[in-house]
Parts: structure tokens; C-alpha cells; sequence
């Protein structure tokens, strides 16, 4: 019989798991609020399905503990939130080896409270069942002119989100954008979160409900518009301005203007011809509808401040750091001469070298306290014998007056005042020794 191969819990690895495609953390350490482990809980879903969604953080872990488990995921990103004095910090890690960039989260807003705020909620499932696409914004092109540090932050935000692939890629599957936007005013990062929603082209709100079947505020495509008041279907689309329909909602008669700003979609840059079915109803290939962006969250206002060699507990060189000069807000870069470089180089190396021999003098200390300790757990009984060996010779041959007066000292304490002084040592030693050794025995016993 064919022995059972389990499944369930013995997964087997998948042809190429792990190449190619991104995988990250999401955590956050120390103490932080309420707000901050929401803005880390939409944050994963943002970055889903390739991260540890249900990762569950406790007090006492370090960002240690993540670097030394990651690579036998497969995770290639580490992005971490943390509470400073000053502002909430975000820290983007490359693993294994870096490099590590290090924000100042200026403001940010839950996805929540983007939902609050807009006109149409909706209900969040299958769009994070496919990595999000990313665009990158007002970032300037490589130059002489350019910052430094700009052609380092655009490629750290590229390798987190899987490259697009216009060959594989189906078009059902582009349900979402993160948009990173760089304001070169401000020198800061604008993080925000959009869902692709499909609408028909040209067509007013009223008509597009019939068309679609959705009554007005509802999200669920299930329910289905109720015309049953109406006598005729021009008594809702030419419904006068202000005129109460027979079930007393206000659906007044819409103007073109109105008609064309509410279908969102009459500008003819947002109108494209679908290349395939899309999710959605009546949204098969080749029909023509408009493409919008609605924010779900959330949303942040980052601010690069260090970027660094290696990772956190294994830093190397500062290759980029912003400070302040009195007044001064504009991003300064470290510049350094080579023989400064070559000094930072040295001084990493030597800080190196100190902590490799640290760690193996502690290994060698290590080995040698357990090969001593070994040889004392087997030599125990040996010694003892050898202790036992030597006390008795010492006892027969000492013939001196001070040794027998002390001997007819300890007799006369114990009262055995007919015995003999002059009798030998030898005799006097031997009867005290035989009931210790009795009284040792029997405590083992």
C-alpha cells in the first residue's frame, strides 16, 4: 500500500515560489496608538495578496525577529511603523542586504475615514485578490539637475509592487492603483489608494440606473430598480426639476450639464474601448465606457529623511540625509570628500572585525566551559576516591606529640578515659571513619 503524502499541512513548494514576485511585512514596533495599528492593518491590504495579511505582532518582538525569519518566507520587504516624539516613522527594508529608507509620516488619514467622506460607500472584497498597479507621479527624469537620492526612492517603490507584464496581465485582473506622487516643492511623497471602477460612456445618471438596475445609494448590484410607481418610463427620465416622484423622493428632471458632470465619464480622455470583459455589468469587449478613480485609502504625506546601507542592527554608510540649518527647510545632501569615505569605509570594517572577534571569543568560551564541565560530571566519583587515598596515609604517618595530644584531646570530649594514650593512630582513625562512611551510605539509601 502506497504510503499517504499529506497535503494540508505539508504544502510542497511551488515551481518558482518566491522569484520574481515581492513579498513583504507589514509591522509595527513599540508602543504606538490606536490610529497607527489601523493605518498598519490598511497599509497590508494595500499591499495584499503578496504580504502577511493576519501577521500578529507582540510587544516584546524586534524588527530582529522579522529580518531572521523573512528569508525563509521569501520576503523581500520589511516596512515598519513606529511612534517618535515628533511624528509617526515608516522604514522601508530590502532584504536581505538593503538598502533601509527612513520617513517622517507628516499626515495620514484610515481608510475609513475616506470611506466616511465619500459620496458612494463600497463594499471592499475580490478587488485585493490581485496585486495592485503601480504609477509614479511628477517624479523628474535622470539629469545632472536631479537630486541624488530620487533615482534610490523611485526604484525602493518599484521593486515592492510585482512589474507589470502587458503580455500575461488580464485586464479583470487590474482592479486597483497606488498612486506615489513626488512634490518637488514641499521635497515630500504622497501616498494614496484608488479603485478602478468602469461606467457606460455618455449617459446620464437616470439612464445609466436603468441601464444598470441599481437603486439610487445602493452598493449591492443584487437589488434591482423599482419602477412600479411610475406609469411610464418618461416619468422618470423627464421628470421636471424639483418634481417629487409618486414615492416621494425628489428626482427632478436633469439638464445636459448636469446629465454630463454626473456621468463622470463624457470626457473623452477617461472614454476607452474595453480590450475584454471587465468585472461589472454590461461591461463586455469592445464596448465603449469611461473609467474613473475612486479613493478608498488610505492616504500619507511621507518625508524622506535617511537612507542607509544594510538593514536595521547591520547598518553600513549614510548615503542620503535630510537636516535642518536654523531656518533652513530645503533638503541638504551629505556631501563628503573620498578620504572621508574611505574613513567611514575603515571605521565599518574595523566595527566588524571587533564584533567577529567578539563572537568567537564567546564561542571558544562557550566550548571550553562545557568540555570542562563534561570532564567534571565523569571524574566526580575518581576524585573522591583519590581524596579518600590520600587522607589515610597522611593519618598513619604523622608520629608527632602534637598530632597524639590533639587525638587524647578529642578521646577525652567523647569520654573514653581508660583507653590507652600511647595505642596507634592507625587503630584510632580507622573505628571513626567506619561509621561515616556507614551513616553516608544510608543517606543515599
Amino acid at each position: 500500500m502506497a504510503r499517504r503524502r499529506k497535503t494540508r499541512t505539508h504544502k510542497q513548494p511551488v515551481d518558482g515560489e518566491g522569484d520574481g514576485l515581492p513579498k513583504s511585512f507589514v509591522v509595527r514596533h513599540g508602543q504606538v496608538g490606536e490610529s497607527v495599528t489601523q493605518l498598519v492593518r490598511d497599509i497590508r491590504k494595500v499591499m495584499e495578496p503578496n504580504t502577511a495579511s493576519r501577521l500578529k505582532e507582540r510587544s516584546r518582538n524586534k524588527l530582529k525577529d522579522y529580518l531572521t525569519i523573512a528569508p525563509s518566507l521569501h520576503v523581500t520587504h520589511l516596512l515598519a511603523f513606529t511612534l517618535t516624539p515628533i511624528a509617526p516613522s515608516f522604514r522601508i527594508v530590502r532584504l536581505s542586504a538593503g538598502p533601509t529608507l527612513t520617513f517622517r509620516v507628516e499626515r495620514y488619514s484610515l481608510a475609513k475615514d475616506i470611506l466616511n467622506v465619500s459620496k458612494r460607500a463600497r463594499s471592499m472584497g475580490l478587488e485585493y485578490l490581485t496585486p495592485p498597479l503601480l504609477v509614479c507621479a511628477s517624479f523628474p527624469p535622470p539629469s545632472p539637475s536631479t537630486p541624488p537620492q530620487i533615482p534610490l526612492l523611485l526604484k525602493a517603490f518599484q521593486s515592492m509592487f510585482p512589474p507589470l507584464s502587458p503580455q500575461t496581465l488580464t485586464l479583470s485582473a487590474a482592479r486597483r492603483v497606488v498612486l506615489i506622487t513626488y512634490n518637488a516643492e514641499k521635497g515630500t511623497i504622497d501616498w494614496r489608494h484608488y479603485l478602478i471602477t468602469v461606467r457606460p460612456y455618455g449617459v446620464s445618471k437616470r439612464v445609466r440606473r436603468v441601464v444598470e438596475g441599481i437603486t439610487k445609494g445602493s452598493s449591492k448590484s443584487s437589488e434591482m430598480l423599482n419602477l412600479g410607481n411610475e406609469k411610464d418610463i418618461a416619468d422618470f427620465v423627464l421628470r421636471k426639476r424639483g418634481e417629487k416622484d409618486p414615492a416621494g423622493e425628489d428626482e427632478g428632471y436633469e439638464t445636459a450639464a448636469s446629465s454630463a458632470s454626473s456621468a463622470g465619464g463624457d470626457d473623452p480622455e477617461a472614454a476607452v474601448d474595453l480590450a475584454d470583459n471587465y468585472v461589472g455589468r454590461n461591461n463586455e469587449k469592445g464596448s465603449r465606457r469611461a473609467v474613473k478613480l475612486d479613493e478608498i485609502g488610505p492616504r500619507m504625506e511621507l518625508r524622506l529623511l535617511k537612507i542607509t546601507e544594510g538593514v536595521p542592527g547591520k547598518e553600513g554608510g549614510v548615503l542620503f540625509h535630510e537636516f535642518k540649518i536654523l531656518h533652513l527647510t530645503r533638503t541638504l545632501l551629505v556631501k563628503r570628500s573620498k578620504k572621508e569615505i574611505a574613513r567611514q569605509k575603515a571605521e565599518h570594517a574595523e566595527r566588524a572585525k571587533i564584533k567577529k572577534q567578539r563572537q568567537d571569543e564567546q564561542a571558544r568560551n562557550v566550548a571550553r566551559k562545557k568540555k570542562l564541565a563534561s570532564k567534571d560530571g565523569k571524574g566526580d566519583d575518581d576524585e573522591l576516591d583519590e581524596d579518600e587515598g590520600e587522607d589515610e596515609p597522611e593519618v598513619d604517618l604523622a608520629d608527632d606529640d602534637d598530632d597524639e595530644d590533639a587525638w587524647d584531646e578529642d578521646e577525652d570530649v567523647v569520654g573514653s578515659e581508660d583507653e590507652d594514650a600511647g595505642e596507634d593512630e592507625d587503630s584510632e582513625s580507622e573505628p571513626e571513619a567506619r561509621p561515616l562512611k556507614k551513616v553516608k551510605h544510608t543517606r543515599n539509601r
